[in-house]
């Protein structure tokens, strides 16, 4: 494990601790239960949303629980929860005010958080009931919110070159913009070509160290989601942009405790997720206005290269990291339409088979 994950998983063990300390006691037995098969990423997540749910129980929506901590919470006290105090918080926090430093907040949850949010609760009832420390699991009798499919965003070719080309020549860019951009260029060349070359998670981008690139085999290690290593692969394209700002990079001293960083910010440390989330909005909302560009989407621009490319979808499977090949299946669904609809022009039954005209429709249509 590198520094920058060892640091990572130190930073998360301790937000995950601290929440737990607000939680009722009985958690601190599920996530003892569930760590040898969980990231502290995912622990610190679920313990995120229980905290919340908790919070909500206690808050004075529901009476028999108001005037009460989180942590005062017991399993007497998950007996007489029911699968509509659930839904209730659900319906919650679909829009609600949040108090911050600032002031309050609006935040909405879409059918997606909430469903994550539901997973979370759902995983600690289960665990309780098989346990024999509640009677009852209310929780599986709330309905997952229904998930409505979304249209995946990707570049098209034309549109990648000249998202690379606005990197390199920083054309459309502000007064403000150019004054950062000749310091800035090649790393963000190799950061958008890296991205668009591999597939790569931002996670794994900026966890990137010097040792972790082998430029006699164009390969790279990244830690996957879950802390497994991978090797991926990189093309010539790649290696060139990476290359011409590793020169840059040697030139640069790092802040102390960032030395190993391959990917350094302005200020020289290891660049952040959120610096590598605003610099791809920046440089797409240039080259591509219409779309709504980040880094997943450049990853969802790769796969679709790839599987046009192989039309190996267990191949894209692998290099995206994905546990289920279901999970790449249904991103690239319609791609596999659109491939079904072309072998069919070429099948003919028979010698001398009309062609169909372009708006050919049978009576039943008209």
């Amino acid at each position: 494990m590198s520094d920058y994950q060892m640091q990572k998983k130190l930073d998360y063990t301790s937000r995950f601790r601290n929440i737990l300390s607000e939680l009722p006691d009985f958690c601190a037995l599920y996530f003892r239960a569930v760590e040898p098969t969980t990231s502290v990423l995912t622990r610190y997540g679920y313990a995120v949303d229980l905290r919340k749910f908790f919070r909500f129980l206690t808050s004075g929506e529901i009476e028999r629980f108001s005037g009460k901590l989180p942590k005062q919470l017991k399993l007497s006290d998950m007996e007489l929860l029911s699968s509509l105090d659930i839904e209730l918080y659900l319906e919650y926090i679909s829009l609600y005010r949040e108090e911050t430093q600032d002031g309050q907040k609006l935040v909405e949850n879409n059918e997606r958080a909430k469903s994550r949010k539901l997973s979370a609760i759902r995983s600690l009832f289960k665990f309780l009931y098989k346990k024999s420390l509640i009677q009852t699991n209310c929780a599986a009798l709330v309905d997952t919110p229904k998930l409505h499919e979304k249209a995946i965003i990707r570049l098209e070719a034309n549109e990648v070159a000249d998202l690379l080309d606005t990197v390199e020549q920083g054309s459309g860019m502000t007064t403000a913009q150019r004054r950062y951009h000749d310091a800035t260029k090649l790393r963000d060349v190799a950061i958008l070509s890296l991205f668009l070359g591999t597939g790569i998670r931002i996670s794994e981008l900026v966890g990137i160290d010097l040792d972790d690139i082998d430029f006699s085999k164009n390969e790279f290690i990244v830690t996957r989601k879950g802390g497994n290593q991978m090797t991926l692969a990189f093309g010539p394209e790649v290696a060139q942009a990476l290359l011409e700002y590793l020169e840059e990079r040697k030139t640069v001293i790092p802040f102390p405790g960032h030395e190993t960083a391959f990917f350094l910010s302005m200020q020289r440390k290891r660049i952040t997720p959120r610096a590598v989330e605003n610099l791809v909005k920046k440089y797409a909302k240039i080259s591509t206005p219409l779309k709504k560009i980040t880094p997943h989407k450049l990853r969802s621009t790769y796969g679709t290269m790839l599987y046009q490319e192989s039309g190996d979808i267990y191949l894209v499977a692998d290099v995206l990291g994905h546990k289920d090949v279901n999970t790449t299946r249904k991103h690239y669904a319609a791609m596999t339409e659109e491939k079904s609809h072309e072998a069919a022009k070429y099948i003919k039954l028979r010698e001398n088979t009309p062609e169909f005209p372009a708006d050919f429709s049978t009576d039943s249509e008209k």
